[in-house]
């Protein structure tokens, strides 16, 4: 019941996952009435589809542990609490991020060793996509929570984006050592003396999309701001250039020509191709996806649960950072 467009594309978007694998079955959770609606034109197997009735939704932009607390009988916490008692594999939502997160963090115990769980988003550059952690589930983060996620990022970028060396940066104002607030200077030494990272020094916010680094660290404020700045000028400049193709060439096959190749480079480039992002940390496949999510990448969003899955990260983790417990 999440999202700027829930529970149209949800719903569509999660029964058109179904057409591209058959190892899972899909539990919708929300107002009953309105999702049997949204499946009523929809062609699938029935016997892959549960629909859950919850009676309550929050929304957008209520505050996140106050929502959580007055509205028990949400979706968004319904499908935390069903994670936690192994009733499903893998949660997903579009819905109100800071609730999602504070609900998962609630009811799904951390990982073994972590001290807290960090939202890694993977952006699309030219030379292929990194991984920005953390994006919005921590905003005052302390040194050592940035030190894990760069060993969890730098796990996720391996097993579920194919890089086998991964580079890890921590995102600063320079790119000299002496550059940057406390808590980038903190994490920079203990990065250093980190085996279980390719830890290649401090990064510009200009440098991410030239291929220096496979993994980014930042706290949660700066990491949301820069993932909704990247989504705003990409946006605005694939349009500009549409914009400009249309106005200056009066030759309809030179803008449909272009209009492909600009619509083949969006391709690359667009974050919906990348579904959700993984809360790491948590004992559970919890997938974030964007509020304006539409149906494509909620379909995408349901094959990185299933991958995550497939690719035992948590178990990863939980093997790197269980014999630091205590």
């Amino acid at each position: 019941m999440g999202g700027d467009h829930a529970p149209s594309v949800i719903v569509r978007g999660a029964v058109a996952a179904l057409q591209d694998r058959d190892d899972f079955v899909l539990h919708l959770v929300g107002d009953e009435e309105q999702v049997r609606r949204e499946l009523e034109p929809l062609q699938y197997d029935t016997s892959r589809v549960e629909v859950l009735h919850t009676s309550e939704v929050i929304g957008m932009g209520e505050p996140p542990v106050e929502a959580l607390r007055q509205k028990r009988d949400s979706s968004l916490l319904k499908i935390a609490k069903m994670a936690a008692a192994k009733e499903v594999d893998a949660i997903l939502s579009a819905g109100n991020t800071g609730a999602f997160v504070a609900a998962c963090q609630l009811k799904l115990r951390p990982l073994p060793g972590i001290v807290r769980a960090g939202v890694a988003v993977a952006i699309p550059s030219f030379y292929g996509p990194f991984v920005l952690c953390d994006c919005g589930a921590n905003i005052q983060p302390k040194p050592v929570h940035l030190h894990q996620y760069g060993v969890m990022a730098s796990l996720y970028a391996q097993k579920l984006l194919g890089i086998e060396q991964p580079r890890v940066a921590v995102l600063s104002v320079g790119e000299e050592s002496e550059k940057g607030t406390v808590l980038v200077k903190q994490t920079q030494e203990l990065l250093r003396d980190e085996e279980r990272v390719n830890f290649v020094g401090n990064v510009e916010g200009r440098e991410l999309f030239e291929g220096v680094c496979d993994v980014a660290l930042c706290d949660g404020f700066v990491g949301n701001l820069m993932l909704k700045f990247v989504e705003g000028v990409a946006e605005g400049f694939f349009r500009t250039i549409r914009a400009e193709i249309q106005e200056q060439s009066h030759d309809p096959q030179i803008r449909e020509t272009f209009n492909k190749t600009l619509e083949r480079v969006w391709s690359r480039h667009d974050y919906t191709e990348y579904g959700g992002a993984p809360l790491l940390g948590v004992d559970g496949a919890c997938i974030i996806c964007h509020g304006r999510s539409n149906e494509q990448a909620i379909r995408n969003a349901v094959a990185v649960g299933c991958r995550f899955l497939a690719s035992n990260l948590n178990q990863v983790i939980a093997e790197r950072f269980g014999s630091e417990e205590g």
